[in-house]
């Protein structure tokens, strides 16, 4: 997440770890940024700026042009045609809304991700990644003031400086989308994702906060895990710090009330809780969500709809939903994750053997690229047959990189899905695939 800015200041990006669906380049396919990951070919010296590849050397400065969908990489500047719409997009798009069944919604968090997935024909935020928010300039040191107190009174006087952050923030996504379902994430990644990992920085961010270089790395020692991705996030933060997820839901609602108030149109905010896997940790951060609405609401003398449901991205959280749809509104599949968890692959690094995989008939496709049907399909199939048998109008639907794919949406038709959420420059194809597949037209195709 520290790399968000960066990739918001750059033209392309190009990894020489990970692969087409490593968080970097899901990243930056919702940006709408170029992007080529894990080209392992390409070697680069941090320390004399210079990029080597095929006996060619780059230095800093000097001109490369990226090719996102072949994965080629360009000495110099190579000439480029301004893709461009025409009636017939608009019209095709006519045809598809039509006959599709499903809804499609937008990944976003930023404006300018909204405001381009609205151009597209989102019909709301599926996914909104609050953790990108945290690395703003404005803020980053106030979250990182959160994360090295060891008080909770320290903790919430951090919080506090956020805050009115965190509301500007669903206020502007609330009025783009205005009427429409925004679903938020509460804050998922682990702490010491938002911390420096060098000396230097380090040192600035204690120099910023008035205390010593051995408090910073102490901190960092203590909250740094072998497996961040299984570690102490999600759900898990809003258990152990309860005040992060409260002050979140506080924005959300004072945001969404604003924009009504203002607009006279009020957004439906959809509160979603990470990486839940167990009945007890819904219902505890949901009263804890549920408890800061009330007080939202008496303060300001004004109610909103809103409804409050869950990622459901571990197999423990599929194979319990009935019990978990008791306290849940809505299912949101994180099938990124899904995938994860249930191949016991992660994602960064599976791109140096999965190719040969595909290769080998092992498996037909990159599961990241398009769901893996019996598997992770099964998952998903199992939890919405189980939550559906508790809640049967439970309102359902997919969030990961998935969404966008046009062979994965034809299996959430399948299973009955109310909607899928993909990258804003995805939401054309998406809004095809969902018509095709309601018409029983559609093939394994991937996007």
């Amino acid at each position: 997440p520290e790399d968000i800015h960066g990739m918001h200041a750059a033209k392309g990006i190009l990894t020489t770890r990970g692969g087409m669906t490593s968080h970097a380049a899901v990243v930056a396919r919702g940006m709408g940024r170029p992007c080529v990951a894990g080209a392992g070919g390409i070697s680069v010296d941090y320390n004399s700026q210079v990029l080597a590849a095929g006996g060619k050397f780059i230095r800093a400065g000097e001109v490369i042009t990226l090719d996102g969908a072949t994965g080629e990489v360009f000495v110099g500047s190579v000439a480029m045609i301004e893709p461009a719409m025409s009636g017939d997009f608009g019209t095709l798009m006519e045809w598809a809304d039509k006959h599709r069944r499903m809804g499609v919604r937008t990944n976003a968090e930023t404006p300018m991700d909204a405001e381009t997935a609205r151009k597209f024909g989102a019909e709301g935020i599926g996914l909104c990644r609050t953790e990108h928010m945290f690395f703003d300039p404005q803020r980053i040191l106030a979250v990182r003031q959160m994360i090295i107190s060891n008080t909770e009174s320290g903790r919430r006087a951090a919080l506090a400086v956020l805050l009115p952050f965190q509301r500007e923030d669903f206020r502007q996504l609330f009025t783009i989308m205005a009427g429409l379902p925004v679903t938020i994430r509460l804050l998922d990644p682990p702490l010491h994702e938002f911390l420096p990992h060098q000396d230097a920085e380090m040192q600035e961010v204690a120099d910023s906060l008035g205390t010593e270089l051995s408090v910073i790395r102490q901190r960092a020692e203590e909250l740094s895990e072998a497996n961040p991705m299984l570690g102490h996030r999600g759900c898990r933060l809003g258990i152990a710090f309860p005040e992060i997820y409260e002050m979140q839901a506080r924005a959300i609602f004072e945001g969404a009330i604003a924009v009504a108030k203002e607009t006279g149109n009020a957004p439906v905010p959809e509160i979603m809780i990470p990486l839940v896997g167990m009945k007890k940790e819904l219902e505890i951060t949901r009263a804890q969500v549920d408890k800061v609405a009330a007080e939202v609401f008496a303060e300001t003398g004004t109610t909103i709809e809103y409804s409050v449901g869950t990622m459901i991205e571990l197999p423990r959280a599929a194979m319990l939903a009935d019990k978990i749809a008791e306290v849940a509104d809505f299912f949101s599949f994180g099938t990124n994750d899904l995938t994860q968890t249930v191949f016991g692959l992660s994602r960064d690094d599976a791109g140096k053997f999965l190719p040969h995989y595909v290769e080998a008939g092992i498996l037909p496709k990159d599961p990241f690229v398009s769901i893996d049907i019996e598997g992770v399909g099964e998952m998903v199939r199992i939890a919405a047959e189980k939550g559906r048998r508790t809640k049967p109008k439970l309102k359902m639907g997919i969030c990961g990189e998935h969404g966008g794919d046009p062979a994965s949406i034809a299996f959430c038709e399948q299973v009955g899905l109310d909607y899928v959420s993909c990258s804003p420059f995805r939401v054309p194809v998406a809004r095809l695939a969902a018509a095709q597949a309601a018409l029983g037209v559609a093939g394994d195709r991937t996007a």
